[in-house]
Order: structure tokens, then sequence, then C-alpha cells
């Protein structure tokens, strides 16, 4: 149980430095941002309680907001997309949900890239949605959330794919 516990405290911690350092300064054409933090939400254990999550993600969205200045909006889209994970899970997984037998690296690669995609766009809708809070600015929310959940989409699966799938 240790272990478990210090992989997903060290998860939490390169996920929320990278975000901070690295992907927080990336903007392109000044609406592709990738918010790679989320892939935390997407591999915490599903056996877990799920108030844990909830907690584990709005502390994780308030760092991301306190270093990037954000108001909020990341806590708020992170405990949204946490709130609605257990949904994506039976969507993309079907059965195995339903008997908890998931693992991550085990997977089918449809599987993952659909829950990852699902997840992402709801993700960044809500949390463009906030950041702008506008009804008049309906196109820019959906274009900041098609473009950044198109790249962050594919740097989520590149990074699980390298560090969680088994060798063969």
């Amino acid at each position: 149980m240790n272990s478990v516990f210090g992989l997903h405290s060290i998860r939490f911690i390169a996920l929320l430095l990278v975000q901070v350092v690295i992907c927080s300064h990336i903007n392109f054409l000044g609406y592709i941002n990738p918010y790679i933090y989320i892939i935390f939400i997407f591999l915490f254990p599903i056996r877990e309680n799920r108030l844990v999550l909830l907690l584990t993600s709005f502390l994780l969205g308030m760092l991301v907001d306190m270093f990037l200045d954000s108001g909020g909006v990341h806590a708020a889209a992170s405990v949204f997309l946490a709130y609605t994970r257990p949904i994506l899970l039976k969507t993309s997984f079907g059965m195995l949900y339903e008997h908890q037998s998931i693992k991550f690296s085990n997977t089918e690669i449809g599987s993952l890239i659909t829950y990852i995609t699902f997840g992402t766009l709801i993700h960044h809708l809500v949390l463009f949605s906030l950041e702008i809070f506008n009804i008049s600015g309906i196109l820019l929310i959906l274009k900041k959330t098609l473009f950044s959940s198109i790249f962050t989409i594919i740097l989520c699966l590149l990074i699980i794919i390298l560090f969680s799938r088994n060798k063969k």
C-alpha cells in the first residue's frame, strides 16, 4: 500500500511541476495550451475512495491555480473531471469498470483513447467556459477547447503509453 501511495505522490508532484514549469509557458497561436496535469486524475486508482479522488483533484487544481494565478478555474475543472470520471470509465471500458478490473497498463488502446479524449474535452470545456465566462465568447471557448484538447490528448497519450505500458 505504501508503494502505491508513493507512486501516486511522485506522479502528483511530477505532473504539477511539469505543468507549471514547462507546459504553462507553451502557447501556440494564443489559444493552444497543454494541460497534462489531468493525467493524475485519469490514472488515479479505481478502487480508491471517490472522496479521496475529489479532494486530491481539488488540491491539484488549486496548486495549478496558485502557480498560474488563474483564480480557481483549474480547481473547478479538475473537480468536475473527477466527479464525472465514473461515467467516463463506464462509457469507455464497459464491463471492465463494473467489475473494477481495469488496469490502464493492460487495456486496449482504443478504450484508453476514448477515455482520455472524452475526459480532456470535458475538462477543457469547463476550464475555458469559466475562464472566459461570457456567452458572447462561445466561439472562442469552443476554439480553445478543441485545439488545446487535441494537443493535450496527444501529449497525455504519449506520456501514458511511455510510462504506464508493460514492456513485452
